[in-house]
């Protein structure tokens, strides 16, 4: 198994920039992929890593421009717990990305696979690497199953650690790329898949997970949209009364409710009676 998903990746592989960058520019990357796609990645991490190439260079930025800058990537608020990531490892790390897993999870905004894919990629360092895209790919290929189960047990770590070869950062990044690119959640590529001779999923006849699925959020009329049209609209207006917003999102209870939401957040800032992207 290791010798064929290694051999795949190496002819296979995306030349993604954040592959042959800083430990930061990894860590940048990693918050930016949570929940996103990479092609929406790509140029937002290109901007932000020659803007602020150092975590002391993001630090010392204003949130408003770090807000602009974070463009359509959605969750705003990965923006700011990157901020202030930058700050703690600027003012207590020396300007350097820590490289412990115990360290990297008393920064903010910084999780179990997040700590863990900083140390694989980044560091070198052997560690559970566990994506949605790896989970999946193992739970066909090892235990016959469409998908996993919707929460990572002891069980499935313990298993999926003594997977690791020597090659751990290699065999991490290889694992998610198939996963991503060819075991993919709808019409899996099976025919190009270099697993497709032992996927004991493939082998059972392909049978329909029993694993209930993630409801898929709904976006149109949300919260959720109406706080990223605020946002949107506060990129390119410095300053924005209730009563100009009110003519991009016209439910003036909701548009109230996600103002308040949004300062409580501290993304926007209230100022007499307009609002702006905090600084």
């Amino acid at each position: 198994m290791h010798r064929e998903v290694l051999a795949w990746f190496d002819e296979n592989q995306r030349d993604l920039p954040w592959r042959k960058s800083t430990a930061w520019g990894v860590m940048v990357s990693e918050f930016m992929l949570q929940q996103t796609p990479v092609n929406r990645v790509l140029p937002i991490w290109n901007e932000w890593m020659n803007r602020w190439p150092t975590p002391k260079d993001l630090s010392s930025a204003k949130k408003s421009d770090l807000l602009k800058a974070w463009g359509r990537l959605g969750y705003p608020r990965r923006a700011l717990r990157l901020h202030e990531a930058a700050t703690i490892i600027t003012t207590q790390h020396d300007n350097q990305v820590p490289k412990t897993e115990a360290e990297l999870r008393k920064l903010p905004g910084v999780g179990e696979y997040t700590a863990a894919a900083i140390m694989d990629f980044a560091h070198k360092e052997k560690s559970l690497v566990l994506d949605v895209n790896i989970r999946r790919l193992f739970a066909r290929a090892l235990d016959g199953q469409e998908f996993p189960p919707l929460h990572i047990t002891n069980t499935e770590r313990q298993a999926r650690t003594e997977l690791i070869p020597e090659e751990a950062s290699t065999w991490a990044a290889a694992t998610m790329e198939l996963g991503a690119l060819i075991c993919t959640a709808v019409k899996p590529k099976c025919e190009t898949c270099p697993l497709s001779n032992s996927c004991l999923w493939r082998a059972k006849g392909y049978p329909p997970s029993q694993t209930q699925k993630k409801k898929v959020q709904k976006w149109h009329g949300t919260d959720r949209q109406c706080r990223g049209a605020i946002i949107d609209y506060l990129r390119t207006h410095p300053k924005a009364t209730e009563s100009s917003l009110s003519k991009i999102w016209d439910n003036s209870s909701q548009l109230e409710k996600c103002l308040a939401s949004l300062t409580k957040d501290g993304l926007i800032t209230r100022s007499r009676k307009s609002y702006a992207l905090s600084d």
